[in-house]
């Protein structure tokens, strides 16, 4: 048997290779761009490449998106989604709508596979229907994660897959010492889903982290 190389560096230097197993594509670069003058932080190559396989994975047909960004997310959700498939994105700020709008064209997705929704999440995500959809994508912080969570596991249908970006916030939840608030809240998030007899769940290095639950 191989013995393992667990020292900080190697995984450090792994982690950077898995990142860039694809690389970005003129679209996503594009995208990222437009995030940095934005200011927007936008999900990372990994994280991108995850997304697009955990839809794949699943045939999404129906997806849910909270924190819209400037669309790197939800043009990776879609990639692996069926042809049909219609994402719903929320977000607060019609700036980063409008961003959104931009990506999906470079993308040259048809229209009535995105419906942006300008909003606030804990207001939407309650009218949206029960047990119908396929993933749903938290990407938005901590704020509200708890009634994210909750309306997420709810919307759902058996089999729908709920994934929750930046699980390790910024790599600060795998270190006790640290007791910031959003850290706090990850780590409650986490142990909530885990013992959650409804939901398979694992916790993914990706990015700054991917906690990914499967509804029974």
């Amino acid at each position: 048997m191989k013995a393992l190389n667990t020292s900080p560096t190697a995984k450090h230097t792994s982690w950077a290779y898995a990142e860039q197993h694809l690389g970005d594509d003129p679209v996503l670069q594009a995208a990222r761009d437009l995030a940095f003058d934005l200011g927007i932080e936008p999900v990372s190559g990994g994280t991108a490449a995850t997304l697009t396989v955990l839809a794949a994975a699943v045939q999404a047909k129906t997806l849910v998106e909270v924190g819209t960004g400037v669309g790197v997310s939800g043009v990776s959700l879609l990639r692996g989604a069926q042809l049909e498939a219609i994402l719903t994105s929320i977000d607060v700020d019609p700036e980063h709508l409008h961003a959104a709008r931009t990506t999906f064209r470079h993308e040259q997705l048809p229209a009535r596979r995105t419906r942006l929704i300008t909003g606030h999440a804990e207001e939407v995500l309650p009218r949206l229907a029960t047990g119908s959809y396929d993933l749903v994508l938290l990407d938005a912080g901590t704020e509200n994660l708890p009634t994210f969570t909750a309306e997420s596991i709810r919307m759902l249908a058996p089999g729908g897959l709920l994934i929750i970006n930046d699980a390790l916030d910024q790599d600060q939840v795998p270190r006790p010492a640290v007791r910031e608030e959003s850290t706090q809240t990850m780590r409650e998030t986490e142990r909530l889903l885990r013992e959650d007899d409804r939901l398979t769940t694992t916790l993914l290095g990706t990015g700054t982290g991917l906690l990914v639950a499967v509804r029974r």
